[in-house]
This record gives structure tokens, sequence and C-alpha cells, in this order.
């Protein structure tokens, strides 16, 4: 039990940033831009590698400005940033000495994760890189039969010979180049197991083991073991390596996550801005600030952290309709951000008009819906020393008027609206 608990300590003193940032932003980019129907085309429409070469040909992002990217992240409030440097298709965005299925040999003619990387750290803004366990481009990947490959029921791969050793060799020396020629990384990003592909199908703990001596203080996600397999981050002992956070995907838990002895486990919600993780040309069904703001408010209630994925066009731009939406998710931040940044779970419980967060002797509360005349904090009289609203610091009146909830604290806002329609957040400070 006492390398249980070492494990567990070291765990939580490597993803201490993590937990503290709240807010990141995922960039899925590549080939599959061009196409523009979603980083999964291959797989659903069964391109062959013939069909699909032709992007690799024309890929040129003319108007890829990696600092333009990292000022957006900025001035939407992100902390930090996790980006595909290689997705199922196989294409590398990096500058792999292992292949030549890469950007440097495109038209790009350039390594697009060393601007990637080079613009978010100028910005402050920690660095991730995102890595796919599967390659559709690879020989050796299996392709005949695996439900992710786009050949899979070709008949022309049915005989086909596959050394997956050959694969792995590859595999681990790619990660060994991105945790080796880009400096600091935060954020090594697995995606993703499945079937009999997954654990030391990868050479799991060999990897992690290489990894942490290459970058001591990275933080893993816990995707190289499949999804309800034994030994993954909520056991009560999990595997070497099951990872440093769980990422749900597409969902917000309901509660906290917690492992299968209790104990707090780092985690983080992946969500598309739209319906595609790549680029979608025809998905203009983008979401807003509200909802980014409530979503990242749910989140850090819940111990959690929020990260909000962008995909980029084939010319290398984010999408016009994702600027306003961050921009208001920034300003938002910028005036409520102590609510959410090294915030958690409160003391108290959910409230019906919103959410709670806390950061030691510091009560959030989230406010959504005004209701009737004052707002009624359940079980807060006595408890609270005073009451500002976040966003300019305005003293707000703390009252107990009635007398069938001697407990119960009011504030009226004194508005006919809430002063901010997307989230109106009370700072209370606690008697400790």
């Amino acid at each position: 039990m006492s390398d249980l608990n070492q494990s567990y300590r070291e765990r939580k003193e490597r993803t201490g940033w993590f937990m503290e940032s709240r807010f990141g932003m995922f960039i899925h980019w590549g080939l599959y831009a061009i196409p523009g129907r979603g980083e999964w085309v291959r797989n659903r429409e069964n391109i062959s590698d013939g069909d699909y070469a032709p992007y690799f040909n024309e890929f040129n992002p003319v108007r890829y400005n990696p600092a333009d990217w990292a000022k957006t992240a900025k001035a939407a409030g992100i902390k930090y940033a996790v980006m595909t440097a290689k997705h199922h298709d196989g294409f590398c965005l990096f500058d792999s000495q292992y292949t030549v299925y890469k950007s440097t040999n495109t038209k790009a003619g350039k390594d697009l994760i060393a601007g990637y990387v080079e613009a978010f750290r100028r910005e402050g803004i920690r660095v991730g890189l995102y890595y796919s366990l599967i390659d559709w481009n690879h020989p050796d990947y299996p392709h005949f039969g695996d439900k992710t490959h786009p050949e899979r029921e070709m008949e022309k791969n049915r005989n086909r010979q596959h050394d997956f050793s050959n694969y792995l060799e590859y595999m681990h020396n790619q990660i060994r180049e991105l945790l080796t020629n880009y400096g600091k990384i935060d954020i090594i990003w697995f995606d993703f197991s499945y079937d009999v592909m997954t654990g030391e199908k990868w050479e799991a703990e060999k990897l992690v083991t290489m990894a942490r001596t290459l970058q001591p203080d990275i933080i893993i996600d816990d995707r190289l073991i499949a999804n309800g397999l034994p030994g993954r981050i909520l056991e009560a002992e999990p595997l070497p390596y099951a990872g440093d956070f769980f990422s749900p995907e597409q969902i917000i838990p309901s509660q906290c996550v917690t492992d299968k002895l209790g104990r707090d486990v780092p985690w983080e919600s992946c969500v598309t801005l739209n319906n595609h993780w790549g680029y979608g040309s025809k998905d203009l069904c983008y979401t807003n600030a509200d909802n980014i703001v409530r979503m990242l408010v749910n989140t850090t209630s819940k111990n959690g952290n929020l990260l909000i994925n962008i995909g980029p066009n084939a010319k290398g731009e984010f999408p016009e309709e994702v600027f306003t939406a961050l921009e208001q998710t920034g300003k938002w931040l910028k005036k409520n951000g102590e609510s959410i940044y090294g915030c958690g779970k409160a003391i108290f419980p959910k409230p019906e008009w919103g959410r709670y967060t806390q950061k030691g002797d510091r009560l959030y509360a989230h406010i959504y819906e005004r209701g009737p005349a004052q707002l009624r904090f359940d079980g807060l009289m006595g408890k609270v020393k005073n009451a500002r609203l976040l966003s300019d610091g305005s003293e707000l009146d703390l009252i107990n008027w009635r007398v069938d909830y001697p407990d119960d604290a009011f504030v009226d806002l004194f508005f006919p609206n809430l002063p901010d329609k997307i989230d109106s957040v009370i700072e209370f400070e606690l008697i400790k």
C-alpha cells in the first residue's frame, strides 16, 4: 500500500499545474482538413491509400500563423494547448526522420509542430502534443479486419503480411523525437486503444518509461489502455501506464471523478465546438460563449478541466465562427477568472440557480437564473464575512429577513436582470 500511496502522491504532484489551469485548447489539424469532412473521413468513407494521396500533394496551409493561434488562445483565457502531431491517418505535422509522410515534404515545406510549440510557449501557454497510436499509412499496421482501418474490407489486403514489431519501433522512435526535439513538453496525449490493440500491445510500460525519462515532469492521458479494461486510472492499483488523468470525451461527468478507493482523480473533458474534431467545411453548428463558460464552470465545480477543440481549415486558419465565442469567453474570464483558475468543488451542494466553485476561503456563486426578488443562499447565514460582485468588486448586502429560513442568506442584486447574461459571479469570503 505504501508504493500505491507514493504513486498517487507523485501523480498529484505532477498534475498540480494542470488542475490549477482548468482551461485548455485541443487542435486537430492535418490532411483531412482538405476534404473537410472530419478527421475520421478515411475510415468512414473507406478511402484507399491511393485515393487519399492527392491530399498530401495539395497540402499547402499558406495562412498558417501559429503566433495568431497562440494570441487567440491567450485572449480566450486558455492556459494549455494540445495539438495533433500525428493523427490516425499517419500524416506527421513534424519533421520525423522515420517517414516521408510529413509536412516538410508537402508544399508547406516546414515543421508545423515547431512553429506551434514556439508560438504558444512565447504566450505563456503550456504545450502538449497528441500522438495517435493508430496509423493507417504505415505498411505494418494491421489492415484487413481491423475495425478502424480504411482498407479493412478490401480483398487486396486479405493475405497481407504485417510485422507489427516494425510498427512499434517506428511509433516509439517518433515519440522519442517529439519528446527530444522540441524542448519541454508538458502533456503527451495518446489516442486510442481498442479491442486487442491496448496496453502492452503498444509496449506501453516501455513507452511511458521512455516518456518520463526524457520529460520527467510530463503528464500523460489514460488512453494507452482501452476503456473498461482492468488497470485503468480509476482502479485502486492502476497499471504503470494508466496515465495521469481521466479523459472523458464529449461528456461531462455528473460528479467529481474518484478511484475505487474514493480518492480524487485528475480529469479533463475534451469537447468539440461543433460536431467534428477535424475541420468540417459544412458543419457550421458552433457553440457560443454561454455554453463554453458554463461547461467550464461545470467541470471546475467537479474538480475537472475543460479542453475545447478547434479544427483549423486547409489554409491553416481557425474557422471564423469560433472567434466571437472565444473572444467573449476571454472577456468573461478576464473579469471572473478568479472563480475558475485554481478553483474546485465547493463545500456546499449545487444550488438551484447555478453552481458553486471554491478556492480556500473564497466561495464563488455562479448565477444563471435570477429568480424572484432576492437570491437565496442555503445555509450561508453566519458563515460568510461579506459578498462582492466578482466582475467589479462592488459590495452586495447579505440579508436575513425570513424567520422561516434562519440559516439562509439572501442577496438583493438590485438589477432588473442579472448583471452578466452568461454567468454572474458573487464572491463570498467565508468565515474561517
